[in-house]
């Protein structure tokens, strides 16, 4: 019996890798915003890289490195919701279950999509009947990304086989996430999502940041979008309006891209975003949070120069896990 039993355990830890001791979570008791991820659509070994910054970690991944979302948890309604429907949603939507102070199920209660390039959309496909083949699960877009959802496959199949339940919001914004749309839902009215355009490579789909509000907090989160001077609105000002702001940090500088200029780049480099807002005060500074690093960003190294440099003068990255009470 000692043989079996052993030979059990062999055949489970070759299977499934050693068996991990349970170590309990933090869960999260007051409305938040937690961050799920901090990379760049591709994420972290980017495919194909064969720079230092990918070769270490496609030996020995890091954890952390996923791509860039929010989950905002509401205890009182015993809600979650996404921002972002990532390649790296299945851990994503695990943690943020995890987190939560109640039992929830395993979808969230719904995902907010800023656009349609692969690290903001794809994560959609693990709704799908190949995968868990979910029951309507709200999904919050822009005009044109819906559009484009219902009209091409493999997305369309979601939408024909009710895995998702697709709801446009304009930028008018979304009361408490749309309450009114399932009267069943016990939501605080209080709360809100409000999509507004922003200019970045429209080849699908608009691209919008979320303006998050709720009675105490206002939240920006700005993943992508081309140049601070492109949006018709004035970023300095929106960043005076809001408790948090989660900018657009792709690229550092032009070191990342060599050959290449810079004015060209459809992203505000972290360098030119930094000179712009460097007049803020020390308290609107504190409330940028750089994230959505492409993989060679050196702002994904905590010991980095780089990294340090951004915190010296002022400002935040977002980092995999931090938590922001609203």
């Amino acid at each position: 019996m000692r043989i079996i039993t052993s030979l059990l355990l062999i055949v489970i830890w070759v299977a499934c890798g050693p068996i991990q001791e349970q170590t309990e979570t933090k869960k999260i008791t007051t409305t938040s915003l937690v961050v799920l991820g901090n990379v760049q659509d591709a994420g972290s070994p980017h495919i194909a890289c064969k720079k230092a910054c990918c070769a270490a970690l496609f030996k020995k991944p890091d954890p952390t490195r996923k791509v860039a979302s929010l989950g905002l948890i509401i205890p009182e309604s015993k809600e979650t919701y996404l921002f972002e429907a990532t390649p790296d949603m299945p851990m994503q939507m695990k943690m943020l279950n995890e987190i939560a102070p109640f039992e929830h199920q395993e979808t969230p209660d719904g995902i907010f999509l800023t656009h349609a390039h692969i690290g903001h959309y794809a994560g959609l496909m693990y709704l799908g009947k190949e995968a868990m083949n979910a029951d309507s699960v709200r999904v919050f877009v822009a005009k044109n990304m819906k559009t484009y959802l219902e009209q091409n496959g493999p997305w369309s199949q979601l939408v024909n086989n009710s895995n998702v339940s697709l709801i446009r919001i304009g930028e008018k914004g979304c009361k408490s996430i749309c309450p009114v749309l399932n009267n069943s839902r016990n939501v605080d009215s209080t709360i809100s999502v409000k999509p507004i355009r922003v200019p970045h490579r429209d080849e699908y789909s608009e691209t919008v940041c979320q303006k998050i509000s709720t009675p105490k907090k206002k939240v920006l989160f700005i993943p992508d979008i081309d140049k601070w001077e492109k949006w018709n609105a004035d970023i300095i000002e929106e960043i005076k309006k809001v408790d948090y702001a989660f900018l657009d940090g792709t690229f550092y500088d032009g070191n990342e891209l060599p050959g290449r200029d810079i004015k060209q780049i459809p992203h505000p480099f972290v360098i030119e975003s930094m000179e712009l807002f460097k007049d803020l005060s020390k308290k609107d500074k504190a409330k940028i949070h750089f994230i959505h690093f492409n993989h060679t960003n050196p702002l994904l190294n905590k010991n980095s120069k780089e990294y340090k440099e951004v915190i010296k003068r002022g400002f935040n990255i977002a980092n995999y896990g931090d938590v922001f009470e609203l």
